[in-house]
């Protein structure tokens, strides 16, 4: 700043600019735990020298969406120690904060009376470190609450169908320099592409114009975290969809350090793309020497200054082709470990050269790409022992590739277009789908692929059961609307619902709705309601039992009453009895869950599941037993759910026939209650003992009263419930 004159120094604003920090990255290993916090402080330090006015990092802060306490800490504590100072903020936001920063507290970080800072720090967040859950909280947020980061780009998606957003610049003005900074965090590629060639889908608002400062007054900046390499054109942006009156823009995101600004032919601005400061892919893109930018803005001019950053461990990359290599024997496998041993030595020379001293000099980064076309692979782990304590990452410094013909014969693509493993998307998942010749009869693929999106890189535990109920509502809700529901057997519903998912998904594609946003929306709403823990048959269980809980202990419960042939009669009017039997029949693995189905199934709730599957085995075994009426045996009368006579004292009890179940007289015990197969109850002695008497006296009575009711026939029972 020495050649800056006073009033340059007056009218020049300073930003020291700097994407994916990656805080966090590899903080379980213990030589390369350090690496992102060390790049990041030294990228503070730099700006506390060259007294820039404000810092601004260009996404993907943290690495993890949910990010450790440690991580959090370090990170706060680096904040903290170069952005709390005495130093006076030379610049001014002369914007509506409240709609620029979208915090409770509505205002940029140094104007809070309780803090003294010094240094500000503006950022958008990337896809690491992306908002998510009910409240749409990003690990940014945390650091703006402390007043240390100022979080802006932070889009409410709003309108119908692929959604809307608008972008508000934050007006910067210091002397007569103003500057309008747009901020545009992360939305997944694909959206983002069709909401760019929508209409009116994506808004850029321009600051006004007033007077002595015209709206061609304005440097107008544009920060964003989106894919930019052109592997697929519909996961990627391109820079012909910003709006042309934008000056500088910076992209993040991509990791290769290209920091020199390139213009873009017919668009009229500059693409800077500082890259990463820590290498997070062992790739060849990684290993250039990482940068950040300086930025100084006078007008309408900018002067860019790139920086080197030499916290950076170093990393050397190189690749060879073994059939190109004279001193190799394809057969002789120690030929192949010698000339790689040459090669790995030659790397590990190369970075310690590099080193300006030796208290900086670190173990090196070392990766070798080997294409072994025609050559036997060797053992990478087991190749990379010899290294421990001479290399950082001896477990992978091979990655061995074989090049197919019609890879050679394509154009050759940058390592960092194949080897992003966020790369892994919908077109992908949809790929693989079609090779395999599956097709989707449940759920969506785009849904599949937004949950596991969520699931794998937002750790959300509950993504994959916010799909899965937000699809079964819609089919619930479209098999209502079509159709009555009593009219449908088993495998119509099955086609049913074939037949809704296509539907949901033409319908999709003609309102352009997006999976994840349509998820999201229904998580939001339901969150209200109630949160789910997990999803199993116990609520389709428990819907069907409460209708017949209220009959626990009478006889209305106890279908077995007359015979297996009386079931229709169960709803007849049967459960106004005395609320307590013996219990004589409750002791030889009565099943209380067979006994709701079952009668949820002929008390008209044939839409659940588990009593259609209960009615369909009642029908069959109904079926079976058309010849032998009087002697159906008590396994049968299992299987339709009924509890079995467990005790046949006397030669009256046994004249009620097999498969009926004892008529309880008034005794102790609760007759309904159900235990465990294969498990008496405890007092069942004790209750044989005491009751005994009474089941005597009143034998006769109950004995001549069922003998004098006619059975019915079972073809009549058979199309009832046809019927």
């Amino acid at each position: 700043m020495g050649d800056l004159s006073r009033d340059d120094i007056a009218n020049t604003l300073r930003i020291l600019v700097a994407t994916d920090c990656h805080l966090g990255y590899m903080e379980k290993d213990e030589i390369r735990r350090h690496d992102s916090f060390q790049a990041f402080e030294e990228i503070c330090s730099i700006a506390e020298q060259k007294k820039v006015d404000f810092v601004l990092l260009g996404g993907d802060l943290f690495h993890e969406n949910k990010p450790s306490r440690s991580t959090l800490v370090k990170a706060i504590e680096i904040l903290r120690r170069h952005c709390l100072n005495d130093q006076p903020v030379q610049f001014q936001v002369v914007s509506d904060q409240t709609v620029n920063f979208a915090n409770v507290f509505g205002h940029v970080n140094y104007e809070d009376p309780h803090f003294n800072v010094g240094l500000p720090v503006f950022s958008i967040h990337g896809n690491h470190d992306d908002p998510a859950g009910v409240d749409n909280l990003s690990a940014v947020d945390i650091l703006s609450a402390c007043n240390l980061v100022n979080y802006f780009g932070k889009m409410a998606l709003e309108g119908s169908g692929v959604g809307q957003i608008t972008l508000c610049p934050i007006l910067v003005r210091k002397g007569s320099t103003a500057v309008a900074l747009y901020g545009l965090g992360n939305i997944r590629d694909e959206r983002l592409n069709r909401m760019f060639q929508t209409p009116h889908a994506v808004q850029w608002m321009r600051p006004e114009a007033q007077e002595g400062c015209l709206v061609s007054d304005w440097f107008n900046m544009l920060v964003l975290h989106q894919n930019r390499v052109k592997t697929n054109p519909k996961n990627a942006i391109s820079e012909h969809f910003l709006p042309r009156f934008l000056d500088f823009i910076v992209w993040g995101h991509e990791h290769e350090c290209l920091v020199d600004p390139q213009e873009v032919p017919g668009m009229g601005f500059h693409i800077t793309q500082p890259g990463s400061s820590v290498a997070t892919s062992l790739i060849d893109g990684e290993s250039k020497p990482k940068h950040v930018l300086l930025l100084e803005i006078k007008g309408n001019q900018y002067r860019p200054t790139k920086i080197p950053l030499t916290s950076v461990r170093p990393f050397e990359y190189t690749e060879i082709v073994l059939k190109d290599e004279s001193d190799i024997d394809p057969n002789d496998q120690n030929s192949i470990l010698e000339h790689l041993d040459k090669v790995v030595r030659n790397l590990i020379e190369k970075s310690s050269k590099k080193a300006v001293s030796i208290s900086e000099l670190k173990l090196p980064l070392v990766r070798i790409k080997v294409d072994y076309s025609g050559f036997m692979t060797i053992n990478p782990q087991r190749f990379g022992q010899k290294y421990v304590g001479k290399v950082a990452n001896p477990q992978d410094i091979l990655i061995f590739s074989k090049a197919s013909k019609k890879r050679r014969n394509e154009a050759k693509f940058d390592d960092t277009e194949r080897l992003r493993p966020e790369e892994l998307n919908q077109q992908n998942i949809e790929a693989l789908v079609a090779e395999n010749n599956l097709k989707m009869e449940i759920l969506p693929v785009n849904d599949l692929d937004v949950a596991l999106h969520n699931f794998v890189n937002k750790d959300d535990k509950m993504a994959f059961y916010a799909c899965v109920k937000y699809n079964l509502q819609e089919t619930r809700s479209k098999i209502a609307k079509d159709s009555d529901t009593m009219k449908f057997e088993d495998e119509d519903l099955i086609l049913k619902v074939g037949e809704c998912l296509e539907e949901r998904v033409k319908e999709r594609s003609v309102r352009s709705t997006d999976a994840a946003q349509s998820i999201e929306d229904f998580r939001t709403t339901s969150a209200g309601v109630g949160s789910a823990v997990s999803f199993s048959d116990e609520e389709d269980a428990a819907q069907i039992s409460g209708s017949t809980s209220t009959t626990r202990g009478r006889k209305g419960s106890r279908v077995g009453s007359k015979s297996s042939l009386d079931v229709p009669e169960t709803g007849k009017g049967k459960t106004s009895a005395r609320g307590r039997g013996r219990g004589r029949g409750r002791g030889r693995g009565s099943s209380n869950l067979k006994q709701t189905t079952l009668d949820a199934t002929l008390g008209f709730r044939q839409s659940q599941r588990s009593a259609s599957v209960a009615a369909t085995a009642a029908v069959r075994s109904i079926a079976v037993e058309d010849e032998n009426v009087d002697s159906a045996s008590s396994e049968d009368s299992k299987k339709l759910g009924i509890n079995e006579v467990a005790d046949s004292s006397n030669d009256d009890e046994s004249i009620q026939g097999k498969g009926r179940k004892r008529a309880a007289g008034r005794g102790r015990g609760r007759g309904a209650t159900p235990s465990k197969r294969g498990r008496k109850t405890e007092n069942s002695a004790l209750q044989r003992m005491l009751m005994s008497k009474d089941d005597d006296e009143d034998d006769d009575e109950d004995v001549t009263k069922r003998l004098n009711k006619s059975q019915p026939r079972v073809t009549k029972n058979y199309g009832a419930l046809r019927r």
